[in-house]
């Protein structure tokens, strides 16, 4: 399974912007590469999902604001956060979903389990939102 390294994550104002980076250790082939995040008490929540065309799909909560792009040649994910709000405050994850169709992918991220079939992910980077 490919590794998978977060980074980025940090504190800003409620405004402001961020750019996480996922480094994979190899090509993740055909399948799909998502974001998730996971706040304290609350339910895990797919945010973005990119296919191997490099076709895009959002969580409603983030549509506009958030941006998924991947580096082919280099097998990394991004996802640029603009216009933060203090409840997008949570650990964010890079995931492998294993499965070609976007739309599936973000539905099944609430539901993937370690050591699972339908993905997996590596550590969380943390942002932070202040009002």
């Amino acid at each position: 399974q490919v590794q998978l390294v977060a980074s980025g994550g940090g504190s800003v104002q409620a405004g402001g912007s961020l750019k996480l980076t996922c480094v994979a250790s190899a090509d993740t082939g055909a399948y799909c590469m998502a974001w998730f995040r996971q706040a304290p008490e609350k339910k895990r929540e797919g945010v973005a999902v990119i296919d191997s065309a490099g076709n895009t799909l959002y969580a409603d909560s983030v549509k506009g604001r958030f941006t998924i792009s991947k580096d082919n040649a280099t097998n990394i994910l991004y996802l640029q956060l603009n216009s933060l709000k203090p409840e997008d405050t949570a650990m964010y994850y890079c995931a492998v979903v294993r499965t070609e169709d976007a739309d599936f992918a973000l539905d099944v991220l609430g539901m993937m389990v370690a050591g699972g079939d339908l993905g997996y992910w590596g550590q969380g980077t943390p942002v932070t939102v202040s009002s």
